[in-house]
């Protein structure tokens, strides 16, 4: 990512990251300053004792440390989780704990999320603290930690197989899963680099979205600097005027995005008129893009979004790509490497026109080697030979990839991927609460909202004074975008015989009230 090219005389000095806060703040840093950065952090955790295949959870949001502290981890061995800075303390609790994390790298505005369950995580060692405010009894702070660290570094003799990097991800049944990344999961993901995003030496690359998710992960930070590209990372809330304001002043040519974002632009009137722009290639992933958005996004700005599929457990393997011709509403085809198929439920390969589970080979460098402690979820994803993602699509007679629905219930709103499992859960703590079903409701903004269906205990009546009291119960305890921004009170849910809440016939339900359609 770094060392390669602060060794080439070249590159040394290119700039590897342009970066500004809400604030206006700005500061930009070189290849060659990043190696030795990371490096200061690779020694400050081998001070405190974290050793090869040791864990650590980063709760950070987008500022320069973030690269220093991931690469610091990966140098020597050790595994970065990147964690959202929206995560409230029990979802913190939990994936210190199920992760066996050694330390946490914390920003001063969100420590207390992490203070508060300190003490109920056994494995935890140290809290380092990053960000201007001091420290309480028994935290490090970063600064203080990196001035005194040594540039030199001896890197671990790391094997293509050895655990990298975490990204837990939401299932809708029971908690998060940690899906292990290896070393090779950089370069084995060179399709997505070359084909979709299509990096140039010269472009200026952004990425909308918070690093500590896959997509900007990979694409905003660690394909683009395997490719020597210069980065832009903006920290700050997603306003569409403000990101316009960006693209110009830093003649970003190369955009990655989610399609709620698109369309929040495309809701700025005027825009390819106000704004000097020189976007050459933009991406989009996250949650299917609408067919509308490609079309108006060509006609105003005179640039293909190219639309892909991809998942925590793999990342983006299937899109569309430079030089071919796009079909709108189409997530297109594999990428060069990637072997892809549309699979019945033994595991066969169906063909044209037959919705199946969207499946990839169980073989791909890519993908992720396990769920961690998770042997028996792993081994539910995996069949004749085939990796089972739970999106449920079809391919046309030009081998094209058409997105139908996810088979597992995930909610995909607004470029997130949030577990209905998870949302119940913390709706159903609530005193007025007997019982709950969150689904994927149509929206014409985001996508789909999260919708929540609820069954009131005894001594309680609906109202919006109570959906209103739900929600903010919600966003005071999970991370704010799982909050349900629709409620609906019902007197009874739809089950199986076995009791199992029947989702889908309420978001069909949803569709056929927003749509006016079925299925």
């Amino acid at each position: 990512m770094v060392d390669k090219h602060a060794k080439d005389p070249h590159k040394k000095n290119k700039v590897a990251l342009y970066w500004e806060n809400e604030e206006g703040k700005r500061e930009k840093y070189t290849f060659w300053e990043y190696s030795h950065l990371s490096n200061k952090f690779g020694n400050v955790l081998k001070e405190l004792g974290v050793l090869k295949g040791d864990r650590y959870l980063m709760v950070l949001p987008n500022i320069p440390q973030f690269q220093q502290i991931f690469l610091g981890g990966v140098k020597i061995g050790a595994v970065p989780i990147p964690a959202s800075i929206m995560f409230k303390a029990k979802e913190l609790e939990y994936r210190i704990n199920d992760s066996g994390s050694k330390l946490v790298v914390v920003h001063t505005k969100y420590a207390d999320e992490v203070r508060k369950i300190a003490e109920k995580c056994p494995t935890l060692k140290n809290i380092i603290i990053v960000g201007e405010g001091g420290t309480s009894a028994g935290e490090l702070h970063f600064d203080d930690l990196m001035k005194g660290a040594s540039t030199k570094l001896e890197v671990e003799k790391t094997r293509s197989d050895d655990m990298a990097f975490f990204c837990y991800t939401s299932g809708t049944t029971g908690m998060p899963k940690g899906a292990v990344h290896l070393h090779r999961w950089v370069p084995a993901n060179d399709p997505s680099a070359l084909y979709w995003a299509a990096y140039k030496e010269d472009d200026i690359f952004a990425h909308t979205g918070a690093l500590n998710w896959i997509y900007p992960l990979g694409n905003g930070f660690l394909y683009a600097w395997r490719w020597g590209v210069s980065v832009l990372l903006y920290d700050g809330r997603f306003v569409p005027e403000r990101w316009f304001e960006l693209l110009e002043r830093y003649q970003v040519t190369n955009l990655a995005s989610v399609p709620t974002a698109y369309r929040m632009f495309l809701a700025v009137d005027g825009a390819e008129e106000r704004y000097d722009l020189v976007l050459r290639h933009c991406i989009s992933a996250g949650e299917p893009l609408n067919p509308e958005v490609v079309k108006e996004w060509k006609k105003r700005f005179g640039v293909d979004i190219l639309d892909g599929i991809g998942m925590t457990e793999i990342m983006v393997y299937l899109s569309n790509m430079e030089g071919m011709p796009i079909k709108p509403g189409s997530c297109g085809r594999p990428q060069p490497g990637h072997v892809c198929a549309i699979v019945d439920d033994e595991g066969n390969p169906l063909g044209p026109y037959k919705e199946g589970t969207l499946a990839v080979r169980a073989d791909d460098p890519g993908l992720f080697k396990e769920y961690w402690n998770k042997p028996e979820k792993t081994a539910e994803c995996f069949k004749k030979g085939w990796f089972l993602t739970g999106d449920t699509l079809y391919t046309d007679e030009d081998g094209y990839y058409w997105f139908s629905g996810r088979g597992d219930d995930l909610i995909m709103t607004a470029g997130y991927r949030v577990s209905p499992f998870e949302v119940e859960s913390v709706v159903n703590e609530h005193p007025a609460v007997l019982e709950s079903a969150a689904v994927a409701s149509p929206d014409p903004v985001r996508g789909v909202i999260v919708k929540s269906f609820i069954i009131l205990n005894e001594g309680y009546e609906p109202s919006d004074e109570l959906a209103r009291e739900i929600q903010q119960f919600v966003k005071e305890r999970t991370a704010p975008y799982k909050y349900p921004r629709e409620i609906e009170f019902v007197k009874e849910l739809p089950k199986t015989q076995s009791g199992k809440i029947k989702r889908k016939v309420l978001r069909e339900l949803e569709k056929e009230r927003k749509l006016g359609k079925k299925g």
